[in-house]
Formats: structure tokens, sequence, C-alpha cells
């Protein structure tokens, strides 16, 4: 998946209009103009489209956990320069305070069904004997559960919104 894709989907399962969006960013200390947004959430089709870096979804994600879990007084931590599934699962994880329960049911509304231990590999260090890498395919089941218990959409409906 690519970053502009899992900003879109973001966008979308929480229903964030660009105001939002650009509050999001400001919380974790970046301020972003609406016109590059809309350019990162434009179709990759579009002459507009902009790729949206990591550094950028990394502070996307961290203003998404200062939303919901409130900004700590300490200095905002420095955004990752390269995203994995891994850390993207682990932010958006964060940020809704999720447990592990609570991620297996969101799979489980997108088809997808894997073990408590399967589920922990992937918030691992990466040099840990259990770490398994994220593959695209459990992110966008994740994102794809998120926006079913969001929005309450049925599986079907949601696949043919993201073709």
């Amino acid at each position: 998946m690519t970053n502009n894709d899992v900003l879109r989907r973001i966008r979308y399962t929480f229903d964030f209009d660009d105001s939002k969006m650009m509050t999001i960013f400001s919380s974790a200390d970046y301020q972003v103009t609406r016109e590059v947004l809309s350019n990162w959430l434009k179709r990759d089709d579009n002459p507009a489209h902009q790729n949206c870096s990591d550094t950028h979804l990394a502070i996307f994600l961290n203003g998404f956990i200062n939303l919901n879990r409130g900004k700590k007084e300490d200095p905002q931590p420095k955004p990752e320069q390269r995203m994995t599934n891994n850390i993207i699962f682990r932010k958006l994880k964060i940020a809704l305070d999720l447990k592990a329960e609570d991620v297996l049911e969101i799979l489980a509304l997108a088809n997808l069904r894997i073990s408590k231990h399967e589920l922990s590999a992937f918030f691992r260090k990466v040099d840990h004997k259990h770490y398994r890498e994220c593959k695209d395919q459990v992110l966008r089941n994740f994102l794809t559960g998120l926006q079913q218990k969001h929005r309450g959409e049925t599986q079907q409906e949601s696949e043919f919104k993201w073709k």
C-alpha cells in the first residue's frame, strides 16, 4: 500500500474534512497547506497527484495519536524517515487505543482471521526472533475492518470503493 492510500483510507473511515486533516498535522507541530494535502489525497492517475513521503505519513500518524490520546508535554517524537506496514499498523493501534482482542475483531470484520501470537509478531522489534513483516494484505484488511466498524459498510461495498 502507498502512503497516499493509507491517508485516503483513514480520511474516509473517520470522515475527516480538509480542516480536520490539517489539524491532525498541526497537532504534531507540522503545518501543511490545503493544496499539498489535496494533492496527496488525489487519485494516482490525477496529474496533480503528489506522493506523500514516509516522513509526512509519520507526522500525520503522530498527530492522529496526539489527537486521540492527548499530546504529551515532552517534545514531539521525531518522525520516522522510513515507514513500514508494521510501523503504520502500530501507530494506528496506539492512536485508536486498541488491545489485541480489538485488533483481531477488526481483522475478522474483513474476513481475516489470525491468532493472537501472529498479531503480536507484527509489533515486535525487527531483530526479535519472532518478528514478522506485516504484508500489504494484512494492513489493507485492517483498514477495511476499521472502515466497516466506523462506517458500517459491508466487505463488498468497501472493496468496490478502493478498486
